[in-house]
């Protein structure tokens, strides 16, 4: 059974229906414009999920491509003069390629999923639609694994057990395939979080097991290649925290390489990344042409720098800056700019800093910031310097003479320690300094509360002005929504002064 209602995509994905129930190799579906729901959509684009009612993973069963939450950013962006807003979707199920998954149980009998609303009792997920159809298999795989190697799940009440959490990543990265096949034939990246301080621990035997066997079972030489890594990591704390400090790549291949926004990205275990790489791929693609050629680009909230190397490439931008917290992202960005165009023309940096300590510092220079907060935000002290930008500026040009006169030497601490943890890169040389401050800004919020509070205050501020918002389906399932919102730098409109010359006769003289 089908929906009679299709929806519309970019020319990177093909036109499709949504279906009743879930096929194992799940459809793109999109929905560009936002036409009316009807029934019979809120049926085709239904979860059919046996987990639904005990599992915290999803929050909303029907209209999979159309979140409640569409409707009030519509609504919101209108108001703010924004008439053309749109809501993309790609996979509706099996979009799932990073899964982080609590195993409790017992050897016999290992549950392995997501706690139930508001308590910490895990239920059992083997058959979860969101999750990519590899994912389901790799989990299966190592629950049998449990059992034979009476590998204990972790007890939170007395402490003990020797498997805590397990996360799963896949990558649909494998160029040895058509683009078509790629995805359902994704391999899974298995992270195991053990419950010992190292690797040299009393049930470190278990360990080496349980990972020799999803590698014998799943691996290249196995009936069918499944398993991409086997990793651990270990972690004693008794707090919520999943993943210690300490990890060891036990199997497999160390690189686990993904292809997003016209680039490769390399991404360890302990990186962030994006669970719905199909969606997020489809993000960057509309960020890149809200970006002029050749704009000197400031990526704040940078992570592996995804988004500023996408830019660098695609825009060819002439310089990109990446400003992020922490440092554990900085491997996997060295590893990526080595896969990026000899050819490319820009001058790239990567900076481990705070960017919400003194965050003018980090977008002097720039034409276009870039901020991709986490849920709870913009920092606050850099909203506000945002919305100084005019006075800011005004400031800078009374100044310009003076301070161009006599240079001063750069004494700030954390701008001294971020130089000095920077990594630079590209064919191009680190563009002199300038007094310029960006005149466009692309937020990219995965929180909506958050972001509506931002966006009243940059808007009330007078300094900026809301140009273009789109919005993308991030979690199929659930009633939120990854948003991009473009904003330019508001004009100010110069009253006229009124003409203070008099008219003056003039009298002749006659000629004597």
């Amino acid at each position: 059974m089908t929906s009679s209602s299709l929806f519309s995509f970019s020319s990177r994905y093909p036109i499709i229906t949504c279906r009743v129930s879930p096929p194992s190799s799940p459809p793109f579906v999109a929905s560009v414009p936002l036409p009316p729901s009807s029934s019979s959509d809120s049926l085709a684009c239904s979860l059919q999920c046996p987990h639904f009612q005990s599992c915290s993973g999803c929050t909303q069963e029907f209209n999979l491509h159309r979140p409640a939450v569409v409707e009030e950013a519509s609504g919101f962006f209108k108001r703010y003069g924004v008439e053309d807003f749109t809501f993309d979707s790609c996979r509706l199920w099996g979009w799932r390629c990073r899964a982080k998954l609590a195993v409790r149980g017992t050897s016999d009998n290992a549950l392995i999923g997501l706690y139930q609303e508001g308590t910490h009792t895990v239920v059992d997920i083997p058959e979860c639609k969101s999750h990519h159809p590899n994912i389901n298999a790799a989990i299966e795989l190592l629950r049998e694994g449990i059992k034979v190697f009476d590998v204990v799940p972790f007890d939170e009440d007395q402490g003990t057990g020797d498997l805590r959490y397990v996360q799963m990543a896949v990558t649909t990265h494998s160029t040895n395939l058509r683009a078509p096949e790629r995805y359902k034939n994704g391999k899974v990246q298995v992270s195991l979080v053990w419950n010992s301080r190292n690797e040299r621990s009393h049930n470190a035997d278990k360990l080496q097991a349980l990972s020799s066997y999803l590698w014998r079972k799943g691996g290249p030489n196995s009936k069918f290649h499944l398993i991409h890594s086997v990793w651990a990591n270990f972690q004693t704390s008794t707090n919520n925290i999943i993943f210690g400090n300490r990890w060891r790549h036990l199997l497999g291949e160390r690189d686990f390489w993904e292809h997003v926004g016209g680039i490769d990205i390399s991404l360890d275990p302990s990186s962030f990344g994006q669970a719905n790489t199909r969606a997020f791929d489809s993000l960057l693609w509309k960020l890149h042409k809200y970006v002029p050629g050749g704009s000197s680009v400031a990526d704040l909230y940078a992570g592996a720098g995804v988004i500023g190397l996408s830019l660098a490439t695609s825009r060819k931008c002439s310089s990109v800056k990446c400003i992020e917290v922490n440092k554990e992202a900085r491997l996997s960005f060295e590893k990526t700019i080595q896969r990026l165009p000899n050819s490319l023309n820009c001058s790239i940096s990567w900076h481990h800093a705070d960017a919400s300590v003194n965050p003018l510092s980090w977008i002097i220079g720039s034409d276009v910031v870039v901020v991709d907060p986490p849920r709870r935000g913009l920092d606050a002290s850099l909203r506000q310097m945002l919305e100084s930008v005019p006075s800011i500026e005004k400031r800078m040009r009374s100044s310009s003479q003076s301070s161009n006169s006599n240079t001063k030497e750069e004494k700030r601490p954390w701008i001294l320690r971020a130089k000095e943890l920077s990594i630079q890169a590209g064919n191009k040389l680190t563009p002199e300094e300038n007094n310029s401050l960006p005149q466009r800004l692309i937020y990219i919020s995965c929180g909506w509360e958050s972001f509506k509070e931002d966006c009243k205050s940059l808007l009330s501020s007078r300094a900026w002005e809301l140009e273009k918002a789109h919005g993308f389906n991030f979690f199929p399932g659930t009633d939120s929504i990854e948003v991009l919102a473009v904003f330019k730098r508001r004009v100010a409109i110069k009253k006229k002064k009124k003409s203070g010359i008099k008219k003056v006769g003039i009298k002749k003289v006659r000629a004597t």
